[in-house]
C-alpha cells in the first residue's frame, strides 16, 4: 500500500475517532442534541442519521477508489476532502444514534421513509422517498449502483476521473435532497444545522465538479 493511501486511510480513521469523541463530549453541553430533544426510532432525526450515514459511506468508498486510479492532483485533492468531511460527519451521525440509544439499522422502515412524514413537503419533486427506485445497491437518491462502483473500480486515469466526478455529482445532488429534507423535518437543532451546512458545502462542491468535468470535455449525467 502506498504512502498516500496510508495517509488517506489514517486521516479518515482519525476523523471518525474525533467525531465520536466530540459527540460524546457534547452530551453535557447546551448545544448537545440530547439537550434539546431525544428523537424516537421512527423520527425524521433518526431516519436522516441512519440514511445519511449509509449515503456518506459510499462517498468515502468512491473517493478512495479514484485516489488509487489517477495521479491528477485536483481530483485527488477533491476526493480527499470529500472522504475526510463525510467520514467526520458520518461519525457524528452514528454517535448521535448511540447517544439517543437508537439502532443504526432499521429493519422495519424502508430507506427515505422519514421524508414522507406528515407535515413535510413529501410531494415536492425529488423529496418523495417513493420516487427513488431502489436497484442494484442504490438505496437512496444519488447513490451509485454496484455496477457503477465496479466500473469505477476498474477505470484508470482520465476515464476514472470523469466517472468519479459524474457519480459524485449525482451523489451530492441526492445528498442535498436528503439534507434539505432534514432541514425541514428534523427537530434536533444541532442535527438540522449540520444538514443545512451539508447543503451549502455540497452545492459548492457541485460547482467545482462541473468545472472539473468541463476541463475534461465532459459534463454531469442527465
Amino acid at each position: 500500500m502506498t504512502r498516500t493511501n496510508w495517509a488517506a486511510i489514517t486521516a479518515v480513521v482519525l476523523a471518525l475517532l474525533f467525531a465520536g469523541a466530540a459527540t460524546v463530549a457534547s452530551a453535557g453541553r447546551e448545544d448537545s442534541p440530547r439537550a434539546s430533544v431525544t428523537p424516537t426510532a421512527d423520527s425524521a432525526d433518526a431516519g436522516f442519521a441512519r440514511d445519511m450515514a449509509v449515503h456518506h459511506q459510499q462517498a468515502v468508498e468512491m473517493s478512495f477508489l479514484v485516489r488509487d486510479s489517477t495521479d491528477d492532483e485536483e481530483v485527488r485533492r477533491l476526493a480527499y476532502d470529500i472522504a475526510n468531511t463525510q467520514a467526520n460527519q458520518r461519525g457524528m451521525l452514528l454517535g448521535w444514534l448511540d447517544m439517543w440509544k437508537l439502532p443504526k439499522i432499521s429493519t422495519d422502515q424502508e430507506p427515505m421513509a422519514w421524508m414522507a412524514r406528515d407535515g413535510g413537503h413529501a410531494g415536492m419533486e425529488g423529496m418523495d422517498h417513493g420516487a427513488h427506485e431502489v436497484r442494484d445497491g442504490s438505496l437512496m437518491p444519488g447513490m451509485a449502483t454496484k455496477t457503477e462502483l465496479e466500473a469505477l473500480r476498474t477505470a484508470k486515469g482520465e476515464k476514472a476521473e470523469i466517472l468519479y466526478l459524474q457519480l459524485m455529482t449525482d451523489h451530492h445532488k441526492g445528498g442535498v435532497t436528503m439534507a434539505e429534507g432534514c432541514a425541514e423535518l428534523c427537530e434536533v437543532d444541532t442535527e438540522r444545522a449540520l444538514a443545512e451546512g451539508m447543503v451549502s458545502a455540497q452545492q459548492s462542491e457541485l460547482d467545482l465538479m462541473a468545472d472539473l468535468l468541463k476541463a475534461r470535455g465532459a459534463k454531469p449525467r442527465t
